[in-house]
C-alpha cells in the first residue's frame, strides 16, 4: 500500500487543532513535497525526517513521496510534527502497518541521529486529542509525565525513532543510552524551556516562599492584600519609595489557595506553548506570579509575535497575580490595553494569520509612586515635583483602569518604631493564607450552583437581585453614587468588596459597616471622619489599629497603639 495517515495536533495559541497527517508514494523521480500551509521550521522537516529515518536502519523510498498535513486552511508551525511525518513515511512504504498508526496521535521533534526530542505545548495538545477521542498518544519521553496529566489518555513516552518502529513492530526495543554527560542537563531539553519573562514561583520552591511576619507596619495595606487574596480583587498600592509595595505584591501569590484540578491544567497549558513549564514539574499547581519590566513592550504583555500569537504576561499569570511596579512609567496604550482582560478574563488577539483567544483571569496589582520624585504627600512636604508634574504623572493611569480595581490603598512610610522593633503581632503568610482560604470556601459554597467562584467574578446586577444585603447596607454607596462619586461599575465593585469583608469575618451578608469599609478600601476617603482627623493612608475601619473601635475583633489587627499615634492629628 502506497498510502498511509496518522495524526498530530496545530496548536492555535493555547487550542488544539488536530492535524491528519497523510503520506503518498507514487512511481517518478525522487523527491519529498510537503503542503498544508508549513512554516519555515516545519518545512525543513523534510531534512529531518529524512536523516532520522536512514540514521534508524531504515530505508527512504526512492519514489516521489508527498506528505499533506490536513486541514490546509490551518496554519502549522513548529517541529513537532516530525515523529508524524516519518511514521507515516514507514507506513507508506510497507515498514509499519497502516493500521497500527491511524488511530495514535505522535507529537515530537526528531534529530538528525533518529533520537525524538521534546516539543512545547504538550499538554494542551493532549488535551485536544482526549476531546477529539484519541486514547493513545506518542511523544518526546521527557514530555510523557505531562501528557499522562489528561485522563482518559495513555501516554506512551519514546527516546528514539528506532524505539517506536520496535515498538509499533513487536519487535525487541533497542537500548537507548542517555546522554548525560558528567551531570550535566539533558541536551533533549535545550529549547524546551525559554527565559522566564518575569514568571516566578514556578520552580518547587515552597521552603522559599516570602513571609507577611516579614513586613514592618503596613496594617492597612496588609489587611487589603487579605481581601484582594480572600475574593480576587485587583490591587493598587500607592505610596513613596521605601514604603514596603513591593514586598507587600510579592507576598500576596503565598496568600492564594493552591489552585484545582481544572486551573492547574489551564495554566500548565498556557506555560507549556510559552516554553516556562519547570523540568521535571510537569504541572503547576501553586499561583503564578509574573512581573515585568516597565519597558515591556504591548505584545509582550497582551500577546503576541510573527505569525500566530503568544502568550504574553497577561495569560501566563492566569490564576495568579500580575504585579506592575512602576506602574505610571508602562506606556499608556499598554495600561489601557488591560482594560479588556480585566473584565472578561481573556483576551483577544486578531493578527493576519489568525486570531485565538489566550485565558486571562488574573489578579492585578498595581504599584506607584505619588509623583515622579515619590515625595508628594498631602502636607507637601519634600517634594519638589510642581503640580502639573504631579498631575500628569498621575494621570498617566486612566480614569477607566482605575476604576476597574477595587483597592486603591494609600502606602504612608514606616516608622522608625515600626522598622527598628519586632512587631510579636505581626501575623504570618500561613495565618493569613488559612483565612483566605476559609473565606474563598465560604464564598464558593454561596456560589456553588453558578458559573462563579470568587466575588470578584459575580456580576453586579446578581449581587444586587439574587443575594440581598442587610436593611440600610447600601446607604453610604447610594449617597457616593448621587454625588457622582462613585460609578455603576465603582458600586458594583464595592459590593463584590464587601461580600468579601463579610466572608472573612464569618458572616452571611454585609452589613452597612461592610460596604463602608470597601467604599473606603475604593475611594480612599474615610467615611464619617473630619478631613483634619483623618490620618494619610488609613483606609476603612482600619484606623482601629489606631484607637480602640468597632473592628477591634478583626484578625489579625494589633491590640496596642501604633507608635505613631502623634502623626493622627
Amino acid at each position: 500500500m502506497a498510502f498511509a495517515r496518522t495524526c498530530s495536533v496545530a496548536l492555535v495559541g493555547v487550542d488544539g487543532v488536530i492535524v491528519e497527517v497523510q503520506a503518498d508514494l507514487e512511481p517518478g523521480v525522487a523527491a519529498f513535497t510537503l503542503v498544508g500551509l508549513p512554516d519555515k521550521a516545519l518545512t525543513e522537516a523534510r531534512d529531518r525526517v529524512r536523516a532520522a529515518v536512514c540514521n534508524s536502519g531504515e530505508a527512504w523510498p526512492q519514489r516521489k513521496l508527498t506528505v499533506g498535513l490536513s486541514p490546509a486552511s490551518v496554519p502549522k508551525s513548529g517541529s513537532g510534527f516530525d515523529l508524524a511525518v516519518a511514521c507515516a513515511v514507514l507506513a507508506a512504504a510497507e515498514r509499519l502497518d497502516p493500521s497500527s498508526i491511524a488511530d495514535l496521535l505522535l507529537i515530537g521533534e526528531l534529530g538528525l541521529d533518529g533520537r525524538v526530542r521534546p516539543v512545547r505545548g504538550v499538554l494542551p495538545s493532549v488535551l485536544a486529542a482526549a476531546d477529539a477521542g484519541y486514547e493513545r498518544v506518542v511523544v518526546a519521553e521527557q514530555t510523557a509525565p505531562e501528557a499522562s496529566l489528561v485522563p482518559g489518555v495513555t501516554a506512551i513516552g519514546v527516546r528514539s525513532l528506532r524505539q517506536l518502529v520496535a515498538v509499533l513492530t513487536g519487535a525487541v526495543e533497542p537500548e537507548e543510552p542517555s546522554e548525560r554527560i558528567g551531570g550535566r542537563p539533558d541536551p533533549l531539553m535545550a529549547g524546551l524551556m525559554l527565559p522566564s519573562a518575569g514568571v516566578r514561583g514556578l520552580p518547587d520552591d515552597r521552603t522559599l516562599r516570602l513571609d507577611m511576619a516579614d513586613v514592618a507596619g503596613q496594617y492597612e495595606a496588609r489587611r487589603a492584600l487579605e481581601i484582594a487574596a480572600a475574593g480576587g480583587h485587583h490591587l493598587y498600592l500607592k505610596g513613596p519609595p521605601g514604603a514596603g509595595k513591593t514586598m507587600l505584591a510579592e507576598r500576596l501569590p503565598s496568600l492564594l489557595p493552591p489552585l484545582t484540578q481544572k486551573e492547574a491544567l489551564e495554566v500548565t497549558a498556557v506555560h507549556s506553548v510559552a516554553g516556562l513549564l519547570p523540568v521535571g514539574r510537569p504541572l503547576i499547581d501553586t499561583a503564578p506570579y509574573c512581573a515585568p519590566h516597565h519597558s515591556t513592550t504591548m505584545p509582550a504583555i497582551v500577546g503576541g509575535g510573527s505569525g500566530l500569537p503568544r502568550p504574553g504576561a497577561v495569560s501566563l499569570a492566569h490564576r495568579g497575580v500580575l504585579f506592575l511596579d512602576e506602574a505610571p512609567e508602562f506606556p499608556v496604550r499598554v495600561l489601557d490595553a488591560l482594560r479588556q482582560p480585566l473584565e472578561s478574563g481573556e483576551v483577544v488577539i486578531a493578527r493576519s494569520a489568525g486570531s485565538l483567544r489566550l485565558p486571562a483571569r488574573f489578579l492585578l496589582c498595581l504599584a506607584a509612586n505619588p509623583c515622579p520624585c515619590g515625595r508628594y504627600s498631602r502636607r507637601g512636604e519634600g517634594c519638589e515635583c510642581t503640580p502639573a508634574m504631579v498631575s500628569r504623572y498621575q494621570g498617566r493611569l486612566s480614569g477607566p483602569l482605575l476604576d476597574r480595581v477595587d483597592l486603591q490603598v494609600q502606602v504612608a512610610p514606616v516608622t522608625r518604631i515600626e522598622l527598628m522593633e519586632r512587631d510579636a503581632t505581626a501575623e504570618s503568610t500561613e495565618t493569613v493564607a488559612a483565612r483566605v482560604l476559609a473565606a474563598r470556601e465560604r464564598a464558593a459554597a454561596r456560589l456553588e450552583h453558578t458559573p462563579w467562584r470568587t466575588n470578584a467574578e459575580v456580576p453586579g446586577h446578581e449581587l444586587r437581585t439574587r443575594w440581598q444585603l442587610g436593611a440600610g447596607a447600601l446607604n453610604d454607596a447610594a449617597r457616593q453614587l448621587e454625588r457622582g462619586l462613585l460609578t455603576a461599575r465603582g458600586l458594583d465593585r464595592v459590593l463584590r468588596v464587601a461580600w468579601t469583608v463579610a466572608d472573612l469575618a464569618g458572616r452571611d451578608r454585609p452589613d452597612q459597616q461592610d460596604v463602608r469599609t470597601a467604599l473606603v478600601l475604593r475611594t480612599g476617603v474615610e467615611q464619617g471622619f473630619p478631613l483634619s482627623g483623618r490620618v494619610h493612608g488609613q483606609l476603612g475601619s482600619l484606623p482601629a489599629q489606631r484607637r480602640r473601635g468597632a473592628d477591634d475583633d478583626w484578625p489579625g489587627t494589633p491590640t496596642k497603639p501604633a507608635a505613631n499615634d502623634e502623626e493622627a492629628v
